[in-house]
């Protein structure tokens, strides 16, 4: 996968101000606020920044967390994990892998197969409904 490596000020540029927020400055958008939290649809959900494919919708469910929740990236490459030490606590922070945006973070607490939740941003994402696993 070919690295996106544009400048803070090309984001800045290419994403709206809640976007760059969250985004490239590691923010959260309000829990229950996001367009994807409810979404049912079948489809792929992109990183919003590059356009990387990340999650298929086939992983997604309803946590009550408040974001968009899954149980597996759509690959073995589409995001990084990084340690989080923000706010006084220690989490996995998530990344795209092509583009270094913040996504979310994972948790232990998620449904089998893989035990695992993807707690991701709306606004880090976008989707690409109909789409089919790449």
């Amino acid at each position: 996968m070919e690295r996106d490596d544009r400048s803070e000020a090309a984001w800045r540029a290419a994403l709206s101000a809640e976007e760059y927020r969250v985004l490239r400055e590691a923010g959260t958008e309000p829990p229950f606020s996001g367009e994807y939290v409810d979404l049912d649809e079948d489809g792929i959900y992109r990183c919003r920044a590059c356009g990387n494919p990340l999650f298929d919708s086939a992983t997604k469910y309803h946590s009550g967390c408040g974001w968009p929740s899954f149980f597996d990236p759509i690959g073995p490459d589409a995001v990084v994990e990084l340690t989080d030490t923000s706010h006084g606590m220690v989490r996995t922070e998530i990344r795209c892998a092509r583009c270094g945006s913040h996504l979310g973070h994972v948790f232990e607490d998620g449904p089998q197969p893989t035990g695992t939740r993807y707690c991701m941003n709306s606004l880090a994402l976008s989707f690409d409904e109909g789409a089919k696993e790449e």
